[in-house]
């Protein structure tokens, strides 16, 4: 009678790190790439064009002095943990229960019940709504640090009492992106809530007196955001110059930076048009990018252009239009040498 024998079960190949893989910037292409390490933010950047490309980087450097108070002459540089987030109240140094079946959801709910109060509830629910809504619009870690922090100045004075909470959210974010120059319209931050336009106008006129109040007050402005380590000062609707880049990068030019510079100094110039002077900064902006896109030899429709900008493809061919009736004096100060590719320009 033949043994019987259990087959082996096949061997699993140990895990390799492919060292073949080699971050590069997608716009430079720079081969090797020239990348920078900020440890002071955490971000992976290139060094010749600026684009993050990378976040939450962790610091492998040595430690040569520690971070203890209570060390009592411990000299050891290790330390554990995050930094205390100055947003949030308290010592922040409570243990979390986690929620796990049956047993950890009566625990989880009881800790809730006991640690937190109805403020700090409506504070973190707050912070969540903003660092979502920034998210939506891919507005960053900054502008959301900065509406948060604004979000808590409202609340710890008490300001605003009787407005919804999703107007004084959208009010913050607006601020934010303006403080931070993070170029964001009004009609882009009054779609991501269901307030009327006007009310959210009207919260934002009052945080903005509230900010201006508080300024030079001892306790307004002083954290760890350096953007508001400083008076608060009001700044202008956001212009078409500023709308020029991010367009540009949503419409994937092969040379982002060549058409984006054009559309910039269109931009800058489109002041001394009276034509467009009360045209809406986004119709110029697309106009502009329409211009600079022939210019270059990456041309693309005025439709597209439109659909990036959130405006009609009338809005794009009107404002161009105007454009174009003065594009001898605006090209000539851009291109002293001649104008490249100014027989494709079309006429509307």
């Amino acid at each position: 009678m033949a043994d019987f024998v259990i087959p082996k079960p096949p061997q699993q190949e140990k895990f390799k790190e492919n060292l073949q893989n080699v971050l590069m910037c997608p716009e430079c292409k720079e081969d090797p790439p020239h990348l920078v390490e900020e440890f002071s933010s955490g971000d992976m950047v290139c060094g010749s064009c600026g684009l993050v490309l990378g976040e939450r980087i962790i610091d492998t450097r040595s430690e040569w002095r520690t971070f203890s108070n209570d060390d009592q002459g411990n000299d050891d540089p290790s330390r554990v943990g995050d930094g205390p987030n100055q947003l949030i109240d308290g010592d922040q140094l409570q243990t979390t229960i986690a929620f796990d079946g049956k047993n950890g959801k009566n625990l989880s709910h009881l800790q809730n019940k006991i640690t937190q109060d109805k403020n700090s509830k409506q504070l973190m629910q707050a912070y969540r709504d903003i660092q979502g809504l920034t998210d939506s619009i891919n507005a960053g870690t900054q502008v959301a640090n900065a509406a948060k922090h604004i979000y808590k100045l409202v609340e710890d004075n008490k300001a605003l009492k009787g407005k919804s909470q999703e107007a004084i959210t959208a009010g913050c974010i607006f601020i934010a992106c303006r403080q931070t120059g993070v170029p964001r319209t009004f009609r882009e931050i009054y779609s991501l809530t269901k307030v009327s336009k006007k009310e959210i106008g009207r919260v934002f006129k009052q945080l903005e007196s509230f900010l201006q109040k508080i300024g030079g007050e001892e306790h307004a402005i002083t954290t760890s955001i350096p953007t508001f380590n400083q008076q608060y000062q009001g700044k202008g609707s956001t212009t078409a110059t500023e709308l020029c880049a991010r367009y540009c990068s949503n419409l994937n030019f092969r040379n982002s930076v060549a058409v984006e510079d054009v559309a910039r100094q269109l931009a800058d110039k489109t002041s001394t048009i009276s034509e467009l002077a009360g045209r809406s900064p986004l119709s110029v902006a697309a106009a502009c990018i329409y211009m600079a896109s022939h210019i270059r030899n990456e041309s693309r429709t005025s439709k597209e252009i439109a659909a990036v900008a959130g405006v009609s493809d009338g809005t794009v061919k009107t404002a161009y239009r105007l454009l174009y009736n003065k594009k001898d004096k605006l090209l000539e100060e851009i291109f002293p040498e001649g104008v490249p590719n100014l027989d494709k320009l079309p006429a509307n």
